[in-house]
Formats: structure tokens, C-alpha cells, sequence
């Protein structure tokens, strides 16, 4: 069958009753059911246990070629041109297969959907494509060594000299920089007027003069992070993104993308990842019969349940066509409080292979990966302490503390750094 642009499709079919091109009557649900068969075949094909990058890189580009990658964007931009519909089958589907987006979570979760909400139209041509195809890795810059939870305190600086802005300044934690090919950026544009009104956001090429990254080394021998410093770096005036000194009100929105992102992993499905990896290890050290264990266990798959279950929520949110907002910061904070009693559990499972390697091991076993990487589920994206300040101001209603900088220009706030 004809796979027909959706939105032509239905109209047809609400005016006449009968599918385009055919003299009988077609149920609409044939259309979905012809792309679903189509996403299954190609994630059989195109899917492998434990993907590399270069794995994740292959995929997303077969994808493209496919005319499946970037469900809901715009053909005109790389897109697939295809409706919210299509996206929930396309993500139940790929929920029964090893998940391909590794690296690209921040790419296609973050800076995607914030290039396609605030970009000119000549800028999503010129960088979404290669986005969805995975063609090119991007990274998010937003923190600062003395603008962690506080990213509107940021120091990092924009000037407008002619036709391009000079920046200078430093980022920390940023993830994959030294992977990216370019990164979104917020710096302050504005210094005289409140800290969260004088902040604009930028494309910034990751290869360009001026640029300095250093890896940040983990206590797992990794080197997933990184410091990010700018000197004197020229981009041009068109790799503004979105409206001068609006960064605010954008960073904000990628942050809901952001916290959607992580909460909601695999969320075509109930599903419970922890639980399996708990299971495993239990099995492996002859626990599985312990019922202490076994309890705990439980624990962990009832919690997954339900983070699973206000993923699926968020994701039919969105779907509705709702922009995502501070309910993400649930899952967010639910999935950190998952991988913190995980750690208890795999630790009383594992003993101090969990804890600990041998010195001429190249990297730690997986128990101790699980352990130590479990404490960054509560920083990454958002320390819980802010999601919490989150819920209980746009969820719950309740006050917010006081601010002493509300109103102040920045250029006369007192700064730690």
C-alpha cells in the first residue's frame, strides 16, 4: 500500500470516505499499520545489542535514507514530514529493540526540538538535517563554574562587533563536547538589566578558533564530560538562535526537553532496565533465592513501573501537542531516586566488586560502572534540589523562597565568581 502524507490522507478521507486512489471504503488505522510493519522491518535490519557510535551514527543515517528519521519535522528541514501518530508508533515499536540513541540523546532531544521551536528558517535548513541523519553531534552549554543550579548567574559574554559576536568565557560539565561538532550556548548579551533578561542563545562550531575543551576524568577512568573555554570567539551575527536577550525563556524550554528526555528513556513501553540489571547481578552471585533480595528487587521493578507509566503520560502530553513542561521534572527526579537505592541494592548484591577493579584493568567491570555512574543521575540535567524547587513551584503551587537579585541589574549583582 501507498504510504500518503498523513494530513492528505485524512482529509480525503473525511470528505469522501474512501482512500485516495482506491473505490472502497479503508479503515485509517491501514495507514498506521502499513508504517508500523515499515518501522519494524527497518529496526530488525538496522538494530544491534550494546551500539557503538559509530553504531548509533550508522543508524540514524539508514534511518534518513529510509525517510523515517525526524518523525514529525518538516521534510523541508530533514524530516520525515509524518504526524504525532506516527512518532508513537514509531517509539512503540523501537521500545521492543536495543535502544540506538546513545550519544545522540542531546542531539535529538535537546538541541533538535530547540533549533526547529526558535530557528530561522534558513537555519534549520542548514543544520537540522544533518542533526536527524546524525551526521553531526551536538552538545548543550549551559553551566558555568559559578552557574551550576543557577544558570541565569552565568559570566560567560557575547559582544556584537559587526557582522559576528565575540564570546568569552568558560562552560563546565558539558557533555560530549569533545565529541560534538557543534554545541548550543547561552551568554550574557545584556549586563545591564535583570540576570534572566539579558541572556541570548547561540550556535557555536566546537572546531572553531577560540574554542578550548578539556576532558573532565572520571572516577570510572571515563571521559564523558568536559570544561568548554571561549577566547575571543567569532561567530557569525546569523548563529543567534532564537530572539536577542530571550535566551532565558529558551534555555528554560530546552531544559523541559532536556529533563523529558532523561526521564522518559524508552518510554514506548513499560519497561524496567534496573530491574533487569539488578536480576542479573543477583544471578551471577547466587542472591536470587535470598528473599531480602528478592524484596528489594521488587522495589526497584515497582518503582520503574510507575516512572514508566508518568513517562507514557508525558509522552501523550506532548503528543497532544502540549510543549513540555515541569511535570518532566518528576520522571527526572523519580529516575534519580530509582539509581540511588539501586546503588544500596547492587552494592549489598555485589559486594566490593561494585566498589572496585583491579589496578591493571583498562576500565572498571560493569557492577562498578552501575555503581559510581548511579551518582550523576541526581546532577545531570538538573540536581534533584532544583527539581524539587520545580514541582513545588509549577506543580504543587507552593511559594517560592525569596529572591534578593529579583530586579537587580546584573552588572550590579554581588558575584562569587
Amino acid at each position: 500500500m501507498t504510504v500518503w502524507n498523513y494530513t492528505v490522507w485524512i482529509a480525503t478521507v473525511n470528505s469522501t470516505g474512501v482512500y485516495p486512489g482506491s473505490t472502497t471504503h479503508v479503515d485509517k488505522n491501514d495507514e498506521i499499520e502499513t508504517y508500523r510493519t515499515q518501522v519494524r522491518e527497518f529496526l530488525e535490519a538496522n538494530t544491534v545489542s550494546n551500539p557503538s557510535y559509530d553504531d548509533s551514527r550508522k543508524f540514524f543515517m539508514n534511518l534518513a535514507d529510509a525517510g523515517l528519521g525526524g518523525t514529525v519535522y518538516a521534510k523541508e528541514f530533514g524530516g520525515a514530514g509524518l504526524t504525532k501518530a506516527h512518532d508513537r508508533v514509531f517509539r512503540e515499536e523501537a521500545s521492543k529493540f536495543p535502544f540506538m540513541g546513545g550519544e545522540f540523546i542531546i542531539s535529538h532531544g535537546m538541541c533538535l526540538p530547540v533549533l526547529n521551536d526558535f530557528g530561522t528558517d534558513e537555519q534549520k535548513k542548514s543544520f537540522m538535517p544533518d542533526v536527524i541523519a546524525g551526521r553531526t553531534l551536538w552538545c548543550q552549554m549551559f553551566s558555568e563554574p559559578g552557574a551550576g543550579s543557577d544558570v541565569a548567574s552565568l559570566q560567560t559574554k557575547a559582544m556584537k562587533d559587526g557582522d559576528e559576536w565575540i564570546i568569552n568565557g568558560q562552560k563546565v560539565w558539558t557533555t560530549l563536547a569533545h565529541m560534538s561538532d557543534y554545541g548550543v550556548l547561552i551568554a550574557r548579551t545584556n549586563p545591564e538589566v535583570a540576570k534572566h533578561a539579558g541572556i541570548s542563545m547561540f550556535i557555536v562550531p566546537m572546531n572553531a578558533p577560540g574554542v578550548e575543551i578539556r576532558p573532565i576524568h572520571q572516577i570510572d577512568g571515563g571521559k564523558h564530560f568536559n570544561e568548554v573555554f571561549f577566547t575571543d570567539l567569532r561567530v557569525p551575527a546569523d548563529h543567534l538562535l532564537g530572539e536577542l536577550n530571550n535566551g532565558w525563556n529558551q534555555a528554560t524550554a530546552m531544559l523541559m526537553y532536556e529533563r523529558v528526555a532523561i526521564g522518559t528513556v524508552g518510554s514506548g513501553k513499560i519497561n524496567q532496565p534496573v530491574f533487569k540489571t539488578l536480576k542479573a547481578a543477583a544471578e551471577a552471585n547466587d542472591r536470587l533465592s535470598d528473599p531480602v533480595v528478592r524484596q528489594q528487587m521488587m522495589e526497584i521493578y515497582s518503582m520503574e513501573t510507575t516512572k514508566a507509566l508518568m513517562a507514557l503520560r508525558t509522552r501523550a502530553e506532548m503528543k497532544a501537542g502540549k510543549a513540555p513542561g515541569p511535570a518532566g521534572s518528576l520522571g527526572k527526579l523519580f529516575g534519580s531516586k530509582i539509581h540511588w537505592r539501586m546503588r544500596d541494592i547492587l552494592m549489598n548484591i555485589g559486594g566490593p566488586a561494585t566498589m572496585a577493579w583491579s589496578p591493571d584493568a583498562v576500565a572498571g567491570n560493569e557492577l562498578s560502572r552501575q555503581t559510581l555512574n548511579s551518582f550523576q543521575s541526581s546532577i545531570a540535567g538538573g540536581t534533584d534540589e532544583i527539581q524539587k524547587n520545580i514541582i513545588g513551584d509549577r506543580v504543587l503551587g507552593l511559594p517560592r523562597d525569596i529572591s534578593v537579585d529579583k530586579g537587580v541589574p546584573f552588572n550590579e549583582l554581588r558575584k562569587s565568581s
